[in-house]
């Protein structure tokens, strides 16, 4: 570890949060010239104390023991660039619209690639009143079912979230032209070019 690289973001980071040396110490039960030190680049925290660390300072444990915060590229707007991240742990559908470093329940997220060859699912799509009620012919089962299903279009990300054992059913704003994302737990995610209302496609 380089400490005096630690010690500087460390000092960064704290008065970015308007921390005191003194509320970083009470918060770990340490003493205040130990985090002086640490900024100083005098010694490095110990081991255990890196978990609570991060979570007081708000940012990633591994960047901050390697000194450095890598930021994302910026979002360039596009947002056919959309990337959705499932956590393992509690089921949380996560939603970036570029690079990005996504975490839930203390691990890092990976994205979930669409696949090259979607599964066939049958969608029927029907017009009701200015939306598109979506039903999918697909199993609800606790072990085999649809976790969210996403309209993108233009600069906008409709998500619908599913859950087992209830109606494979969803509803979006009536448009064309969009990309239509649905999410297996057991086959992954699917990426649809477009639908139209009122019209049965075997997809």
């Amino acid at each position: 570890m380089d400490c005096v690289k630690i010690g500087k973001l460390i000092a960064k980071l704290r008065k970015e949060k308007k921390l005191t040396q003194k509320n970083i110490a009470d918060a770990l039960g340490i003493q205040n010239k130990t985090v002086s030190k640490w900024e100083c680049g005098l010694g490095c925290p110990d081991l255990s104390l890196w978990p609570e660390i991060s979570a007081i300072l708000g940012v990633d444990m591994k960047q901050m023991m390697e000194g450095e915060i890598t930021p994302n590229k910026p979002d360039s707007g596009n947002i056919d660039k959309v990337r959705f991240y499932a956590c393992p742990t509690c089921g949380n559908i996560l939603v970036s619209t570029g690079s990005a470093s996504i975490f839930c329940c203390g691990r890092k997220l990976e994205r979930i690639l669409p696949m090259d060859s979607p599964a066939a699912i049958n969608i029927t799509v029907e017009e009701i009143d200015t939306d598109c009620f979506i039903t999918f012919d697909h199993p609800m089962t606790k072990e085999h079912y649809l976790s969210f299903v996403a309209y993108v279009k233009s600069d906008k990300v409709f998500l619908n979230r599913l859950y087992p054992e209830q109606s494979p059913t969803c509803r979006f704003p009536i448009t064309k032209g969009g990309k239509l994302y649905v999410y297996c737990i057991k086959h992954g995610l699917m990426a649809y070019s477009e639908y139209l209302p009122n019209k049965t496609e075997n997809v």
